[in-house]
């Protein structure tokens, strides 16, 4: 994807919701409990077995490139179910990729030729979705392309020049994404570049997932009743861990600047990061590298789906000790717990001089002038426990086409959230702009220019994105909150060549 200068954002105008559909919404939501709803934001559960935790943080392995040739990567991944000690006095059967919870982190270069086997032996269809990467349509993973129980299956594509940055794998087949992830099945992906302005600088991936286990030891996942309204209940209602640990030890030297890849690959929860006793930049968002680094920050939002790359400079202290915490977030439906992510200490070493960041990191460009608009309106029906998410008032049919558009053509698209939760909407097959979002009638345009592949839509907003395909074939477009995916908060977009 080129980049080119970004403009500054105009005022849209405001964009009326369905009135109808919000009342729906509404009455579904009224009535239910912040306990009840706090299951599907991912409150942890009350019981389960005690995980250890100060173990030191994990360096997850990295899928290794079988090509000789330099400008192409050969891999092979295999998606099943294997035994793992996570608790004390327990063995819990996860599912992962090359027997890894998270799987193999996969390293590649802009302009590599990609080739990985895929080898499906999870006993149900499964897929891999390169989430935020745009690859072909019939690469993507999507549910449109399952890969049945023991079959195989080559996923070939290029990665594109200008989108180095941070993303990551997961499964996606129709009504199971919940289920595949909820069991272990996400890893990192990373792309890099020839001329990374920061590549001095040390990094660290963060991929922080949920997973709940009941007394036994065994993941445990929501019933079908609920799965049917979104809820997850105990799927992603579980421990928050970062590669796979209850909150592990990061040891560093005092002073010492690291550049951090954080990825949210929950099925459901939101993350407000922050770290005790530090600001931090963030210098990147879901495709990569910002304009300008965005300094002196305390804390940041981060949805399912979504990446950030932040770089933190550690307090010059030797042998101190600070703690990375997601802070909670109502996400409109009451409040929800945080809790204790990465614990942080600093070593006894000589304290390290600061690196300073360059003032220019790359251009985001602008996808110029906007010759179309299109309208998204989110919603909900139904009551209690047995209602669907709605994408313009239809739930998901893979054999149906919802919207349309041409290959190279800049859009317009207006994210309307007519229900009383937030969504995190997920576009596939390109990256795109946030312009504004629309916030009681009042226009407020984007704070800084950056490329998206996920953007939460808040409870009774609206999101306006700027957005362009440049691969033909149909698309999927869903709600990040996997229940919700897999309740019905999808839709198919057909991107044709006229």
């Amino acid at each position: 994807m080129h980049r080119r200068h970004f403009l500054q954002a105009t005022a849209v105008g405001t964009v009326s919701t369905l009135a109808a559909l919000q009342t729906a919404s509404a009455q579904m939501m009224r009535g239910m409990t912040s306990a009840g709803m706090g299951g599907m934001m991912g409150q942890s559960p009350t019981t389960g077995p005690n995980w250890p935790t100060g173990l030191p943080l994990r360096r997850l392995g990295v899928l290794e490139n079988t090509s000789l040739s330099a400008g192409e990567f050969e891999g092979t991944l295999v998606a099943s179910r294997y035994l793992a000690s996570l608790v004390p006095g327990r063995t819990t059967e996860l599912w992962g990729y090359n027997n890894a919870s998270p799987g193999p982190v996969i390293e590649l270069r802009e302009g590599q030729r990609v080739t990985i086997g895929f080898a499906n032996r999870l006993g149900l269809d499964s897929t891999i979705h390169w989430h935020g990467l745009p690859v072909p349509a019939d690469q993507d993973g999507s549910p449109m392309e399952p890969v049945a129980p023991g079959a195989d299956r080559l996923y070939t594509f290029d990665v594109p020049i200008g989108s180095a940055g941070t993303y990551w794998y997961h499964p996606h087949a129709h009504q199971t994404t919940t289920l595949q992830v909820g069991h272990g099945l996400a890893a990192p992906l990373i792309v890099r570049s020839v001329d990374d302005p920061l590549g001095i600088l040390p990094e660290v991936n963060l991929m922080i997932t949920s997973l709940a286990l009941d007394q036994n030891g065994q993941v445990a996942t929501g019933s079908t009743a609920m799965a049917g309204m979104g809820m997850m209940m105990t799927t992603g209602a579980g421990e928050l861990l970062v590669n796979g640990q209850k909150t592990p030890l990061h040891t560093v030297a005092p002073g010492a600047t690291q550049r951090w890849r954080i990825i949210n690959a929950t099925a459901d929860r939101y993350l407000r990061l922050a770290l005790d006793g530090h600001r931090f930049t963030v210098v990147g968002t879901d495709g990569g590298l910002l304009t300008e680094p965005l300094s002196g920050l305390t804390e940041w939002l981060l949805a399912p789906a979504q990446r950030v790359e932040i770089v933190v400079m550690i307090a010059a202290g030797q042998s101190a000790r600070y703690m990375l915490r997601d802070l909670g977030y109502t996400g409109g439906i009451g409040g929800v717990a945080g809790g204790q992510l990465l614990s942080v200490e600093t070593d006894g070493a000589v304290p390290q001089a600061p690196i300073e960041l360059p003032a220019v990191l790359r251009l985001v460009a602008d996808l110029g002038p906007a010759t179309t608009r299109q309208l998204v309106v989110l919603s909900a029906t139904g009551m209690g426990m047995m209602g669907t998410f709605l994408i313009n008032g239809r739930v998901f049919d893979m054999n149906r086409v919802d919207l349309e558009t041409v290959v190279g053509r800049v859009e317009l698209w207006d994210l309307v959230n007519t229900t009383m939760m937030d969504h995190p909407i997920h576009i596939h097959g390109t990256q795109f702009q946030v312009v504004g979002r629309t916030v009681r009638g009042v226009v407020v345009p984007a704070a800084y220019p950056a490329w998206f592949d996920t953007v939460n839509v808040p409870a009774g907003e609206t999101i306006t994105i700027k957005t362009r395909q440049m691969l033909p074939g149909k698309r999927m477009i869903h709600c990040h909150i996997l229940p919700h995916e897999d309740a019905g908060m999808m839709a198919v977009l057909d991107v044709t060549l006229a």
